[in-house]
């Protein structure tokens, strides 16, 4: 029987547990160690990803400027060519001689820009839609990276 100090009371077959500091040491050194290893891991992720994403983010800006120049030139090249249409069509207009001429020419030009200016626009359609996946593609693929380490983990 061994008694509680500052009570009156005693406790049948209680055995006394030993105190060993030197294992609660190791227990404390090991759950720190377990710590450090698990924060340098999380800060490792971390870096990875940011790198990974600065990567991507510079990328992505590569290729937007490389894009955004296809577009002007291909802007400036449908302006430079209906620029041109439109002064030999002045010319054309000059040299007219009678009304009904001046008609049919203003006809087939009208129809003439409405076709060039359709394909203009799917060639400019095309570019862009061809911009907006080369753009997204390195966030895409960044981003399905980080998925993965993400469900891997």
């Amino acid at each position: 029987m061994s008694k509680i100090p500052g009570k009156t009371e005693t406790i049948d077959n209680a055995e006394s547990a030993t105190y060993e500091p030197y294992r609660v040491t190791e227990q404390v050194r090991a759950v720190a160690e377990q710590g450090v290893e698990q924060a340098k891991e999380a800060f490792s992720k971390l870096e990875s990803n940011a790198e990974a994403t600065q990567k991507a983010l510079e990328s992505t800006l590569e290729v937007a400027k490389t894009t955004r120049n296809e577009v002007s030139l291909k802007t400036i090249a449908a302006l430079r060519a209906n620029a041109e249409a439109g002064f030999a069509h002045l010319e054309a207009l000059v040299a007219v001689k009678s009304p009904s001429e001046f008609f049919e020419l203003q006809a087939a030009f009208v129809n003439k820009q409405i076709d060039t200016s359709v394909e203009q626009a799917k060639t400019l359609q095309a570019v862009m839609l061809r911009a907006t996946e080369d753009v997204s593609k390195p966030i895409k693929d960044a981003f399905e990276k980080a998925l993965k380490n993400l469900k891997a983990a």
